[in-house]
């Protein structure tokens, strides 16, 4: 199985990258997980609805640049479905037996996700109500799918 976490902007925070850094050692058995970063666009405070639309279309199409046709798209998104990390797991596996060898994990800038991403997107996930920052976002989702794999090979991980 392969596995893109495509993202907007960078991680700068050394914890941060250290964490995601051994989850990503700690899957190599079950997936290849490549990490893909796209540059985040200028987005002052006070921007207008349609500056702010302009700002998640221009990352949206670097993102949409990243994504093969065959992929699944999994988004990050507050309004999507919420899973425990056994549905989670559950999902994950649907995808594989499906038949597709890629997930692609789309975690949007700090605006959020353009419509074109949400329509490409063959799932939206939700992990809270709350708002993460997207940077933070890596290190949950990719502990999740760790977690994910450890539950549907019967280890005592996720307990």
């Amino acid at each position: 199985m392969n596995i893109n976490i495509i993202a907007v902007g960078k991680v700068k925070e050394k914890y941060i990258l250290e964490g995601i850094a051994e989850f990503k050692k700690r899957l190599t058995p079950h997936a290849k997980v490549t990490i893909i970063e796209v540059s985040d666009e200028a987005a002052p405070e006070n921007l207008s609805e349609s500056e702010m639309e302009i700002v998640k279309n221009k990352e949206g199409e670097k993102i949409l640049k990243k994504i093969k046709d065959q992929d699944f798209v999994i988004t990050l998104e507050i309004k999507g479905k919420k899973l425990t990390s056994e549905k989670f797991a559950e999902k994950i596996e649907n995808i594989q037996v499906m038949g597709s060898s890629t997930i692609d994990f789309v975690i949007g800038g700090s605006l959020g996700i353009s419509d074109e991403i949400m329509k490409r997107s063959n799932f939206a996930l939700s992990f809270s109500d709350m708002t993460f920052p997207h940077q933070l976002m890596r290190l949950i989702l990719i502990e999740q799918i760790y977690r994910s794999f450890r539950i549907l090979n019967n280890f005592p991980y996720h307990k």
